[in-house]
C-alpha cells in the first residue's frame, strides 16, 4: 500500500519515520521552514524554534505515557540522525502548598514510576539562588529524562532518518485531497498524487484544512524571549525547565538559556495571557506573521522577574505560536474514512511526545488498534 502523511511537523515527521522504518511505501508532504514567516502565506507550524520542556511528570496518564514513550526514544534517534536536539537539564514543577497540583505532585510521580527530588523552600533557595519563590513553595524536580529539545532539530532529525529508509519528502503544502473508493488524490501547487491512504498531521491548520470534521480550538500564543549574555547563561548553567503552578490554573513555563541560531542566548517564557481564538487561515496567517500580542508579551514578562528579579536582560522579544485543543485535551487518533486518518490535537504538549504520537498515528495507517490506555484519544 502507498501512505502519505500531511504536515511536515512534528508529528506527522515522526509518523513518517516510523512507517518507513517498518518497510512502508510512504511519502510525507509539507512545507520546509519559510525564511521569512512576516512575509509567508503558509501554512506555518509551532516547531520553528529551539525550546520545548520535555518531561515524564504529567497529570494526564494518557500524556505521561507517551511522553515517556517518546523521551525514551531521543537517544536513539540522536545516534542514528547525528542531529543532538535534547538537553537533559532537568525539569522542576513548583509551587505553593495551596496550588491542587503542586500537593498532588508526589502523588502522580508514585503512580507513574518517576523518580523526582522534593524540595522545600529552604532547599530551593540553596540549590537554585537564581530563583525566588514564595515562603511556603514546594518543587519536584526530574532530574532523569526531562530537560528541553529543540522541536526544530528534531523534526530534522526524524526528517533525515525517515528519507534514509525509503522515504520521501515533497516540501510543498497540500491545497486539498480527495477521498473515493479507489484511493485519495492528494493536490500541491505543482501535482497531483494518489495514496491508498492518508495520515493528517495538520496541526493547527487542521480546521481550514478540514472544515467542522473536528472540534479544534485553535489558540494563538505569544511567548517571550529573554537575551542574556555568555556570562548571564553560564551563571544559570544548572538551571532547570521550570513550571510553576500558581493557584488556580496558571501555570507559567521557563526555560533556561539556550543558544539560538542567531548564536545568542534566550530565556523563553510563556504563561497565562488571554490568547485569541482563531478560526480561519486568514487568522492563522496574520498572527504567525505577527510577533504576537505586545499586552501579553508585558504580562509574561511581570511573570519572569517576579520569579527571576535578579536576571540581567539584555533584551526582550515576542514570538507567535500556536496550539491546538480538543474537548477532552486528548489528541484526535481517529479515521474520518477507510482511507483518512488523523493525528492532530497536540493540546499544548504535543512537542516533547510528538515520536510517541507519530508511531500510534503511523499504526492506524496499517491496522495497528490503538493500546487500550490510549482508547481515550480520538
Amino acid at each position: 500500500m502507498k501512505f502519505a502523511v500531511i504536515g511536515a511537523g512534528l508529528i506527522g515527521s515522526a509518523a513518517a519515520r516510523h512507517l518507513a522504518t517498518q518497510g512502508a511505501e510512504v511519502t510525507l508532504i509539507g512545507p520546509d521552514e519559510p525564511a521569512d514567516k512576516t512575509t509567508h502565506t503558509g501554512p506555518f507550524a509551532s516547531h520553528y524554534d529551539e525550546g520545548r520542556i520535555t518531561r515524564g511528570l504529567d497529570p494526564s496518564p494518557f500524556w505521561s505515557r507517551v511522553s515517556r514513550a517518546s523521551i525514551a526514544r531521543y537517544a536513539q534517534i540522536e545516534a542514528a540522525s547525528g542531529i543532538r536536539f535534547y538537553s537533559p537539564v532537568g525539569c522542576m514543577m513548583a509551587g505553593t502548598s495551596d496550588s491542587r497540583q503542586a500537593a498532588d505532585m508526589e502523588q502522580i510521580a508514585a503512580r507513574d514510576g518517576i523518580p523526582c527530588t522534593r524540595l522545600d523552600r529552604a532547599q530551593l533557595a540553596h540549590r537554585f539562588s537564581f530563583f525566588d519563590f514564595p515562603d511556603d513553595t514546594i518543587g519536584l524536580l526530574e532530574t532523569k529524562d526531562a530537560g528541553h529539545i529543540s522541536p526544530r532539530r528534531l523534526v530534522s532529525a526524524q526528517i533525515k532518518l525517515a528519507k534514509a529508509n525509503g522515504a520521501q519528502h515533497i516540501a510543498e503544502a497540500v491545497m486539498d485531497y480527495n477521498d473515493t473508493d479507489q484511493g485519495v488524490s492528494v493536490r500541491t501547487a505543482t501535482q497531483t498524487l494518489k495514496f491508498d491512504r492518508i495520515l493528517l498531521a495538520t496541526g493547527g491548520f487542521s480546521n481550514p484544512f478540514l472544515g467542522d470534521q473536528l472540534s479544534l480550538t485553535i489558540y494563538g500564543r505569544t511567548v517571550v524571549l529573554f537575551e542574556v549574555s555568555e556570562a548571564e547563561a553560564k551563571r544559570l548553567s544548572t538551571m532547570p525547565s521550570l513550571i510553576y503552578l500558581e493557584p488556580p490554573e496558571n501555570h507559567p513555563y521557563l526555560l533556561p538559556p539556550i543558544r539560538y541560531p542567531d548564536g545568542r542566548y534566550y530565556l523563553k517564557m510563556g504563561g497565562p495571557t488571554e490568547d485569541p481564538v482563531l478560526s480561519t487561515k486568514a487568522e492563522l496567517t496574520e498572527w504567525f506573521q505577527s510577533p504576537g500580542d505586545t499586552k501579553a508579551g508585558t504580562e509574561i514578562e511581570a511573570m519572569l522577574r517576579a520569579r527571576m528579579p535578579d536576571l540581567q536582560i539584555d533584551a526582550v522579544s515576542t514570538m507567535s505560536c500556536v496550539t491546538s485543543y480538543t474537548p477532552n485535551e486528548l489528541p484526535y487518533l481517529r479515521s474520518l474514512s477507510p482511507r483518512v486518518f488523523t493525528a492532530t490535537g497536540g493540546c499544548g504538549r504535543a512537542a516533547k511526545n510528538s515520536d510517541e504520537l507519530g508511531r500510534l498515528g503511523a499504526g492506524l495507517l496499517t491496522d495497528t488498534p490503538l493500546p487500550v490506555w490510549a482508547k481515550d484519544a480520538g
